[in-house]
């Protein structure tokens, strides 16, 4: 599965990342660790305290990798609508669902406060970069002045994680856009005739 280029440890974690968005915490074994990766029986304590530390490690990476990716389009050319309605048709998976928003559905995680945190720093990151834009395109008139940017990031964040939900539940990615559609329907900048 893996070129014999790529480090054990790094094999561990890309292997390990898979199984979390897959199974959640409590279905990722270190046995089905192991066998994805390629790797020998010791070599996950060799690198790793144990299967929370290799966990922890998955969990940033994913994380950061989440925050690239919605960096770059938020960041990105456009007005402020054009950005939030980027990020919102970006390609996903959608009836994968999304790697971090699965892991706040898993106990073991939301329990653990050391595995939950990357996740909570990166669902805040993004609100408070959609905020931002929020209150430029209200500063730019594009935004009606009476919208609130936390209130509107809240909701586009909750659209796509709701979406991803409704999409996985009807097996069709039909929900989420429809969800997407009806959110930028409702932040759309008023035309003049």
């Amino acid at each position: 599965m893996y070129s014999c280029l790529v480090s054990t440890s790094e094999r561990l974690i890309e292997s390990t990342r898979e199984l979390l968005w897959d199974r959640g915490y409590v279905g990722t074994s270190p046995k089905a660790i192991l066998e994805r990766a390629g790797a020998g029986q010791g070599s996950m304590y060799h690198h790793f305290k144990g299967k929370p530390d290799l966990a922890l490690a998955a969990i940033r990476r994913t994380a950061e990798e989440m925050r690239a990716t919605a960096a770059a389009v938020l960041d990105g050319p456009g007005t402020p609508y054009e950005r939030i309605e980027v990020y919102l048709r970006r390609e996903r998976d959608v009836l994968r669902g999304c790697p971090i928003g699965r892991l706040t559905m898993d106990p073991d995680v939301v329990a653990n406060d050391e595995l939950r945190a990357p996740i909570d720093e990166t669902l805040d990151w993004i609100r408070e970069r959609l905020a931002g834009i929020v209150e430029a395109g209200k500063e730019q008139g594009q935004f009606a002045p009476s919208l609130d940017g936390e209130e509107i990031a809240a909701a586009v964040v909750a659209t796509v994680q709701g979406g991803y939900v409704l999409a996985r539940a009807s097996g069709s990615p039909a929900a989420f856009d429809a969800g997407v559609r009806g959110l930028l329907s409702l932040l759309a900048p008023a035309r003049s005739c």
